[in-house]
């Protein structure tokens, strides 16, 4: 288990609110409060205080846990956690608290609770905090991509991706491999796709077959220590045919050129944009549908987003992915994907597999 410095993340965090003009913060969302406390339990929030102790606030179930867990900060035991920090809060002059997380009913009772104190969006800063990993971080998205790597390799070696077998008996055995190296779970729902499947981006495992001549496209990763890897690799069955290695050339040209393009300062757009205009150029911009990586982290899904659309630029410390693809609707695609570690020089690549074109 990795040890994370919280007291560190709270002491930032509670630098921001004091440049924002706050007197404390209300965090709620419950990933937030783990990046903040170390807290893994199912009801938990965080009262922040610019100045005077923080109160971390949980129910009856996580006494013990949150004794464990969040050591350093005072506890408050009430079941509604949320209303009780709140009411805790009444009579500080201003109280930020997430506006992305609080339904309306919800804002009612934070306004019901804290009384006359004025409650100040404070939008995603702590998402903001998170976007930028420390050492530990960092070591632990290494620990997470290290099983990925590693189940893959075994797999392969083993001869478990071979025609005859479901993508379904594929897939649980890829997250039972990760298990048994010492992932937590897998990041998300594994996915296998095969032949004509492997042109649905994000196809679920079903029955469907391997076969001999198919693309395999195999989009997974591990959660060690709360972080999570994401890792896509597309191999062929058999005997590659000559289209399929060109698609695979394009796709890796293009990805190699997203990662060249990942550097500090530079826009989430540009970098999209290094990758997917060598695809273009090859006359396959519509065959290349969703943007070209995000942030990974406690989620799998975190800012930055890298995509035409995105905004901000990158900086040292950003885990991202890079996955550019092209799918071919009723023949097959390919997909090749990569967590990386923005520096101040080369990105440190973190998923290891081989990206030359396997063939079993």
């Amino acid at each position: 288990m990795t040890r994370h410095d919280h007291a560190g993340r709270r002491a930032r965090l509670r630098a921001l609110a004091a440049e924002r003009g706050l007197d404390a913060v209300l965090v709620t969302d419950l990933v937030n409060v783990r990046y903040l406390t170390g807290f893994t339990g199912s009801n938990g929030a965080l009262l922040l205080r610019v100045e005077g102790s923080d109160v971390f606030g949980t129910d009856g179930r996580y006494t013990t846990q949150a004794g464990t867990q969040v050591p350093d900060v005072e506890l408050l035991v009430d079941r509604a956690t949320v209303g009780a920090l709140a009411r805790a809060a009444a009579g500080v002059g201003r109280l930020g608290y997430e506006s992305h997380v609080v339904t309306v009913d919800g804002l009612r009772g934070l306004e019901g609770a804290v009384g006359s104190t004025e409650l100040v969006s404070l939008r995603q800063a702590v998402e903001a905090l998170r976007a930028v990993k420390d050492a530990d971080e960092v070591e632990a998205l290494r620990r997470a991509c290290t099983v990925a790597d590693q189940a893959l390799a075994e797999l392969a070696a083993e001869g478990a991706l071979r025609p005859g077998r479901t993508e379904l008996a594929v897939g649980r055995e890829l997250d039972a491999r990760m298990l048994a190296l010492g992932a937590e779970a897998p990041s998300f729902e594994t996915i296998v796709a095969a032949g004509t499947n492997s042109a649905i981006p994000h196809h679920r495992p079903d029955t469907t077959e391997l076969r001999a001549g198919d693309f395999l496209k195999l989009d997974f990763g591990a959660t060690v220590d709360g972080y999570h890897s994401d890792m896509t690799r597309t191999l062929v069955l058999g005997h590659a045919a000559d289209w399929q290695t060109e698609v695979y050339a394009l796709v890796q040209e293009s990805q190699a050129a997203g990662r060249a393009a990942l550097a500090v300062g530079t826009d989430v757009t540009a970098v999209d944009a290094a990758s997917r205009d060598v695809i273009a150029a090859a006359g396959h911009a519509e065959h290349f549908t969703h943007g070209l990586g995000h942030g990974v982290g406690l989620q799998i899904h975190e800012a930055p987003g890298i995509s035409a659309l995105g905004a901000g630029t990158l900086a040292a410390g950003m885990a991202v992915t890079v996955e550019p693809g092209v799918y071919l609707p009723g023949h097959g695609g390919v997909r090749i994907e990569d967590t990386l570690i923005v520096t101040d020089g080369e990105p440190e690549l973190l998923t290891l597999t081989s990206k030359e074109l396997l063939v079993l």
